[in-house]
């Protein structure tokens, strides 16, 4: 089986969970015996070529638009995927046919939508974030009326789309009534081996000292600082973490348009002592503070999955998460975890301060959130769940060859 996988993002160039889950999920379709090509833009003409990297065909695309010459989006991601349908075209030729279709979101749905109707071929789509999902249902301009309507013209023309959690499922069918028969359920995934390699701890706590005093209790999270992904909350929560427990040091990692907002709003608070804006940092960084963390906190407003909770779980980081979106499937509260009430700040403030007051309970939800990982959130597992669609889907079409 050949495949043709479309993807804004793939490394180095990752911004989200897309591109990580991209680049995941191909080397594992690889060893289960699917051949892949992931074509994907770059804006770098060094970058540009292909490559065999990890048992996949990389196909990187000089595109300028995506070095934002355009400054909206939307019409950046049309000018690129012209590019990138052109170029698959002859990457058909070069490599021979194609038997399926798969992109990721609206950014590359067009590509996917003029191959499909070109060769005649299944698109299936995943689905990873919707538009009126991140806006929480309002569309204020333009832009997010004309994403809205890539995504519904994107699953109307997919036959088959993959959702990664029963949130996606229910809200693909509120927002653009797509068919049960056409959504299927499958989860993201984390590297195990990945995400357990490190440091010694000698090694750790030198790390460490990069962040916090070596008596702080670290409260971690990492993230776009975008507002629906609610770290605002945890800022608000902090006073009356620090009250009850004035060891507690809150590390925030990423970077983002609510950068300078949650800095001011963490000095009006008389906090700014205690919560550090650590910017950027390195995969490798992450996961050496979840492993040193005294817990990890996602405060969510929208999330349709959350795979950075589930790193942290693999590392055994105690976390508390919103009890929305995908982190209400994938965390059981006092269970494997702690699931807080979303856009609650007083919600969170407890999370956190029962996480911290409790360490042994917190050792023990963090075990079983570890084995829910392995068990459950797995690449092999997702990457035959996968697969399975990818039958399907060929399967049908074959069918419908013999009606015709």
């Amino acid at each position: 089986m050949r495949i043709l996988m479309l993807s804004w993002e793939f490394p180095p160039y990752v911004v989200g969970g897309l591109g990580r889950h991209v680049a995941e999920l191909t080397p594992a379709l690889a060893q289960r015996g699917i051949e892949v090509h992931v074509v994907t833009p770059t804006a770098k003409d060094d970058e540009v070529g292909v490559s065999i990297e990890d048992g996949i065909t990389v196909h990187r695309v000089f595109a300028p638009q995506v070095a934002a010459t355009m400054p909206d989006i939307y019409q950046r991601a049309v000018e690129t995927n012209k590019i990138m349908a052109d170029y698959a075209e002859q990457a058909q030729i070069a490599f021979g046919k194609f038997d399926l279709i798969h992109t990721h979101d609206w950014l590359t749905g067009f590509a996917g939508g003029t191959l499909q109707a070109a060769w005649g071929i299944p698109l299936v789509v995943t689905i990873h974030a919707t538009e009126r999902g991140r806006v929480r249902g309002y569309l204020a301009g333009h832009l997010q009326w004309a994403i809205d309507g890539a995504e519904h013209k994107l699953i109307e023309e997919a036959r088959q789309v993959i959702v990664c959690s029963r949130y996606m499922y229910h809200e693909l069918q509120n927002l653009f009534h797509t068919p049960a028969d056409k959504l299927a359920v499958i989860p993201n995934a984390v590297m195990l081996p990945d995400v357990r390699n490190g440091l010694n701890p000698q090694e750790l706590t030198a790390l460490r000292a990069k962040f916090a005093d070596p008596g702080d209790k670290i409260v971690f999270t990492i993230s776009r600082l975008v507002y629906e992904k609610g770290v605002h909350q945890l800022v608000q929560a902090a006073p009356r973490v620090l009250n009850e427990c004035p060891e507690a040091r809150i590390v925030i990692a990423g970077r983002g348009p609510e950068a300078d907002y949650l800095k001011q709003q963490a000095i009006d608070l008389n906090v700014a002592d205690r919560v550090n804006f650590v910017g950027f940092i390195s995969d490798e960084e992450r996961n050496h503070l979840f492993r040193t963390a005294a817990c990890a906190v996602f405060p969510s407003l929208y999330e349709p999955f959350g795979i950075v909770a589930l790193e942290a779980m693999a590392l055994m980081c105690p976390i508390i998460v919103s009890d929305v979106g995908g982190f209400s499937e994938m965390v059981k509260h006092m269970e494997t975890g702690i699931t807080a009430y979303p856009d609650d700040a007083s919600s969170i403030a407890w999370g956190v301060l029962h996480t911290l007051n409790h360490p042994d309970l917190a050792r023990e939800y963090a075990l079983k959130a570890r084995q829910s990982v392995e068990t459950l959130f797995n690449w092999p597992r997702v990457a035959g769940l996968t697969i399975d669609v990818y039958q399907r889907v060929l399967q049908k079409q074959v069918a419908r060859s013999i009606d015709r």
